[in-house]
């Protein structure tokens, strides 16, 4: 049989492979390691997966690519992302060293809100431009698929105009990538004192504009489209996010938040109810709620990058969560304030040490899971046939190396719907 590309000679080939679903429990300790393996790639799909052996006695190809011996690993998913942005916060990160908290320095005018003035003020060239230049970190660190949250417009243009840098960046960019729309990620500074007005703002045009833009743009009927919401004190509270969210649905929106980051509002279990795709953060989670969650289709996102940023000894209990049989992903959270970081085996490294969670686990947790969490598990995530050509070629010859290193890359070749992607 002829294959347009077959790799072999994979001393390690991880396959993450989950035909029923997300991970959980003892399935997250399962990469479905195959020894001496290779696959099978014809029309940019995995068509066959398999033992060295059986892929060449069934396939042929005028393309080779020998893997050495090393690890190959699915494309890596990092499904809550915030990298379109103008300016920095390089001063930021200086007051947190001397002990400023993320609250007190949104109360200053800071944080966000920092954030949403240099990204008003942005052009959507510059924005593309950013954009692409953080997408090639993320690429260079195995990330094939990511999500994107608007959130530093506030306002209906600036939003817009961050949708609209989305989609020239899935455009041009090798990294596919799945919208969020998060004008619920703070209060503008016109809003101060009338959140409910910004709510109002939001539910009553903000969201309608934005699913227009959807539908007339490239991602419709291709990816699910998010509504998301910062569900927090001096923040959104519980009555003002589910009004945000209630409206979106009705629109036709998929439903993601930010919940229990810092406190815990009651967050978590409205979104399980409401069937949100995925609860983000999770970090002050009542044990209530984990039962709820574990219940649930709701894919828990923990972000250790923020904790990790804030210097702090206190992470979200994801050991906790996967042992009650929460389906949990990880991601970097990759935003200007509070977690700088493009890496995902980086995220792995940081949960393997303070959450305590083994690499296999760490490693569904950056591949299938973190796919389910943004609707494509069904085509990346895993090395499974009928999905997309999308995996990564380690500079290892042990998966454990990529959670057990940190502070290198041991990323060799990146390969997007079978081309070679690797930045040069």
């Amino acid at each position: 049989m002829k294959a347009d590309l077959i790799v072999t000679n994979i001393g390690q080939l991880v396959t993450c492979a989950s035909p029923d679903g997300p991970k959980r429990l003892a399935g997250m300790c399962d990469v479905g390691l195959i020894d001496d393996g290779a696959i099978a790639i014809a029309d940019r799909k995995f068509a066959a997966v398999g033992s060295a052996a059986d892929i060449s006695a069934k396939f042929e190809s005028d393309l080779i690519v020998d893997a050495a011996g090393k690890v190959v690993v699915p494309g890596f998913v990092d499904p809550h992302t915030h990298i379109v942005f103008g300016g920095d916060r390089f001063d930021e990160f200086e007051l947190k060293i001397k002990g400023a908290d993320y609250l007190e320095i949104l109360e200053r005018g800071g944080g966000i809100i920092s954030t949403v003035r240099k990204t008003r003020e942005a052009s959507l060239d510059e924005l593309v431009e950013l954009g692409i230049q953080r997408l090639d970190k993320m690429l260079a660190c195995g990330t094939t698929t990511c999500e994107i949250k608007t959130g530093y417009g506030l306002d209906l243009e600036t939003e817009l105009k961050m949708l609209d840098a989305i989609a020239v960046l899935d455009e041009r960019h090798a990294i596919d990538i799945v919208p969020t729309f998060l004008a619920a990620h703070a209060v503008p500074p016109e809003f101060k004192a009338n959140t409910n007005g910004y709510v109002d703002l939001i539910c009553n045009k903000m969201l309608p504009a934005a699913w227009t833009w959807f539908v007339r743009s490239p991602f419709h009927r291709r990816t699910a489209f998010y509504a998301d919401v910062f569900c927090e004190k001096n923040a959104f509270d519980l009555s003002q996010s589910r009004k945000i969210l209630e409206t979106a649905s009705s629109l036709g929106f998929a439903l993601k938040a930010h919940v229990d980051e810092f406190t815990n509002l009651g967050g978590s279990g409205l979104m399980v109810v409401m069937g949100a795709t995925s609860v983000d953060h999770l970090d002050a989670i009542s044990d209530e709620e984990i039962d709820l969650l574990a219940k649930s289709d709701s894919i828990g996102i923990i972000t250790p990058t923020v904790n990790f940023n804030f210097g702090s000894s206190e992470f979200a209990p994801a050991r906790k969560l996967i042992d009650a049989g929460c389906a949990i992903a990880l991601s970097t959270d990759f935003n200007p304030g509070s977690a700088p970081c493009p890496s995902q085996p980086m995220v792995m490294a940081i949960a393997c040490r303070y959450q305590k969670l083994l690499p296999a686990e760490a490693m569904n947790a950056v591949t299938i899971n973190a796919a389910h969490a943004i609707g494509m598990g069904d085509r990346v995530g895993s090395i499974e046939e009928g999905k997309s050509a999308d995996f990564v070629i380690c500079d290892s010859t042990d998966y454990r190396q990529l959670a057990y290193e940190f502070g290198g890359n041991l990323v060799g070749r990146v390969f997007k719907a079978a081309r070679d992607v690797t930045p040069r």
